[in-house]
């Protein structure tokens, strides 16, 4: 039998090589939000169900009705064009599940109300993505079991985005990175 000895050289090429296939393969492109710039957050996004850092009511979750929360937020800058709204878990075993995606809403809305119906259309004729369940529109906080936070981000940009109904986050995220203005961010917590 023989024994085949690679230089470090070659053993850290062949590691990046199967590093990259393994992400051509699978699809993982790393953490998607690192694509997105550091902005410090001057949009406060705010829900009348829960307050920042508090338990989500299990109406709002996969135990409940799974309804979307109502949420509000304050003045936006005046060049918007555009809000994005995504939430999502950072906290899920596989790492971070996307519970909800909404683009193009008019930066004339300042709240959206509870129910939002899933949809393709959204309020103020918005488009909803899909979430990580597959499916359009929101779907609560549903952990398998401990506490998990839930974040609620919303963003402002200065155009519309050019995507169909039933974007995913990824494609989301990649569209709005350059045109970023300003962002908000509401932190929910549930737990099983």
């Amino acid at each position: 039998m023989q024994v085949l000895h690679l230089s470090s050289k070659r053993k850290l090429g062949l590691s990046l090589v199967m590093g990259l296939a393994y992400a051509v393969i699978t699809g993982c492109n790393g953490n998607i939000d690192s694509q997105l710039p550091k902005l410090e957050p001057t949009i406060q996004l705010q829900s009348s169900a829960f307050t920042a850092n508090a338990s989500i009511p299990e109406e709002y979750t996969c135990d409940g009705k799974d309804h979307s929360p109502a949420l509000s937020w304050n003045t936006l800058p005046a060049q918007t064009q555009s809000l994005v709204l995504i939430v999502d878990d950072p906290d899920a075993p596989g790492g971070t599940f996307v519970h909800w995606v909404l683009y193009n809403l008019s930066p004339q809305t300042t709240q959206l109300p509870a129910g939002i119906a899933p949809s393709p259309q959204g309020p103020e004729n918005s488009i909803q993505g899909k979430n990580g369940f597959g499916r359009i529109g929101y779907r609560g906080p549903c952990p398998p079991s401990g506490q998990h936070r839930y974040f609620f981000k919303i963003y402002a940009l200065d155009q519309k985005l050019e995507l169909k109904p039933g974007a995913k986050k990824r494609d989301v995220i990649l569209a709005i990175k350059d045109h970023i203005i300003a962002t908000g961010e509401l932190i929910g917590q549930y737990s099983r």
